[in-house]
């Protein structure tokens, strides 16, 4: 009896750990289908040719997604969909992240600086778009997270750091991953019963294109420095992982394979800083100009 395949919704999978996660999953025995969001769609399927993948074993979908334009945001969800069909999400995969400071003005006329928008806005967009699926999917939800959530020490300056034009010295990207946190465990609490969402650090990876314009500096000899497959590999133990804790806020697994303690990520719980930092999907389009 042949084995059913497991489909797998991503963004950021059109290089660096997204990429090669993608790759580990191709070769192995299990079949999936992949339906990916990307910038560059040729590029982007030229790569994934080039690994000379089992085409009669997996399938592999790219549709275009700019994260800081939340209208293409809206387009994916819909040829996602409709591409799945009858199909379910058994993944949705949330990797895309840029490291980008605040100091321009925000996309397409928004109030929020590039980074807030595709580290947490666009993507927290996408699971309202597609919950009705996941739920009915019972899917997981893997957010590719980071240590850098501890950078923020006081969350009343949140939104002064992640609006358009801020020139914040303070670190963005810590800003936009606490946030992103905050959403997952908005969403935990959102989809209780129905779909797992775990969060996931792939560790200090010094070899991918998270810095890319930017002075962020990723020391390749630090001690703790992991490569690219190494970084994916932790982020597909959460696909895998079921030895949840008891606590259903204890959703942080670390890229040494532990659940991480509440009490490194306690600024993070919250519940009315979620709630503020989660708007709904109406309230979104509304804010973002985007058509019912």
């Amino acid at each position: 009896m042949a084995t059913i395949a497991k489909t797998v919704v991503a963004t950021g999978a059109s290089s660096g750990l997204g990429f090669e996660l993608v790759k580990q999953l191709l070769a192995q025995a299990q079949p999936y289908k992949f339906i990916l969001g990307a910038r560059d769609t040729k590029r982007t399927q030229a790569a994934f040719d080039e690994l000379k993948y089992d085409g009669s074993k997996h399938s592999l979908t790219i549709f275009p997604l700019e994260l800081s334009n939340l209208k293409t945001v809206k387009t994916f969800s819909q040829q996602t969909l409709e591409k799945l069909g009858q199909d379910k999400i058994d993944y949705l995969l949330l990797n895309a992240a840029i490291a980008k400071n605040a100091d321009e003005p925000g996309p397409n006329g928004s109030r929020w600086s590039e980074a807030y928008i595709v580290n947490h806005l666009s993507q927290h967009y996408l699971i309202h778009l597609l919950r009705e699926k996941l739920e009915e999917s019972r899917s997981r939800i893997v957010v590719v997270s980071s240590g850098a959530v501890r950078g923020v020490e006081d969350p009343s300056l949140l939104e002064n750091d992640v609006k358009s034009a801020s020139k914040t010295e303070r670190s963005v990207y810590s800003a936009t991953k606490f946030i992103q946190l905050l959403g997952a465990h908005w969403w935990r609490r959102q989809l209780k019963g129905k779909c797992d969402v775990v969060a996931v650090s792939p560790g200090l990876i010094p070899g991918t294109g998270l810095p890319r314009g930017t002075k962020m500096q990723l020391p390749v000899n630090h001690p703790d420095a992991k490569s690219v497959p190494e970084g994916a590999q932790s982020i597909l133990r959460a696909f895998t992982r079921d030895d949840f804790p008891e606590d259903p806020e204890q959703i942080f697994l670390t890229s040494w394979g532990e659940w991480w303690p509440k009490d490194v990520y306690k600024l993070t719980l919250d519940k009315n800083l979620q709630d503020k930092w989660c708007p709904s999907k109406d309230e979104i389009e509304k804010e973002e100009g985007i058509n019912a």
